[in-house]
C-alpha cells in the first residue's frame, strides 16, 4: 500500500518491542510489526503488516535506529505475521521478474500474430533471463535488472583482436565493470562441459 501521513503516524506509534527482526542482507537492518487497521473508515479491521528497513547511505547507517524505510500491506489472511510478510515479499520478487522480462527483454509486446512464433519468442527470452541470473550466481554478484546486464556485459565495448594466432578480447582502459566481467569470464571458462557420445 502507498503510505500516507496518517499511516506513518500509526507506524511511528508502534512500540519498539513489537518489532521482530527478520533475515536481511545486512544483519539487523530489517524488522516486521503488525497493527490492526480499518481502511476508509470501515467498521471492519484488517491486519496491516509493516516491514521497516534501515535507510543506508553508501553502506553506512544515517543514524543508529533512525531513518527507516517502511513497506506495508493489508491482509485478512490468517497465519503467522512473519510467514505472511515473507510470502508478500516473494510476490514482490515475482513481480520484479515479470517487469524485468517485459522491459528488460521486450516481452511487453509479442512480435507476431502467430501463436507458435510468440511461444518461441517467450521461450528464448525466458532462457536468456535464466542464463543471466545463473551467470550472476556463478560469478557471485547480483545485478538488479537485465537492462543493467545488457548495458554492462552483453553490449560489450571491446574489440576482438588476433595476437599470436589466438583471439583476445581487448577491453577499454577505464571501463568500470572490467573486474566483474573478467571474474565472470574466468568462472564461465571453468565450467565443465559434459561430453556427449
Amino acid at each position: 500500500m502507498r503510505l500516507q501521513a496518517s499511516h506513518r503516524k500509526l507506524i511511528e506509534a508502534i512500540p519498539e518491542e513489537r518489532w521482530t527482526a527478520i533475515p536481511y542482507w545486512k544483519e539487523g537492518a530489517a524488522s516486521v510489526a503488525e497493527i490492526a487497521y480499518a481502511p476508509f473508515g470501515l467498521n471492519r479491521t484488517y491486519r496491516m503488516i509493516i516491514r521497516r528497513v534501515e535507510a543506508l547511505a553508501d553502506g553506512q547507517r544515517l543514524l543508529p535506529g533512525v531513518g527507516y524505510l517502511h513497506f506495508a500491506f493489508i491482509t485478512d489472511r490468517p497465519g503467522d505475521m512473519l510467514e505472511l510478510e515473507a510470502d508478500h515479499r516473494q510476490h514482490a520478487v515475482v513481480e520484479n521478474v515479470i517487469r524485468d522480462l517485459k522491459y528488460g527483454l521486450a516481452l511487453n509486446h509479442m512480435p507476431s500474430g502467430k501463436f507458435g512464433a510468440n511461444a518461441a519468442w517467450l521461450a528464448m527470452n525466458v532462457i536468456a533471463h535464466n542464463l543471466a541470473r545463473w551467470m550472476g550466481r556463478l560469478a557471485g554478484f547480483t545485478i538488479a535488472c537485465l537492462k543493467a546486464w545488457r548495458h554492462r556485459f552483453f553490449a560489450l565495448p571491446a574489440r576482438l583482436v588476433r595476437r599470436g594466432r589466438r583471439l583476445h578480447l581487448r577491453l577499454p582502459r577505464d571501463w568500470p565493470w572490467q573486474d566483474e566481467f573478467l571474474t565472470l569470464l574466468t568462472k564461465l571458462r571453468s565450467v565443465a562441459v559434459p561430453l556427449t557420445t
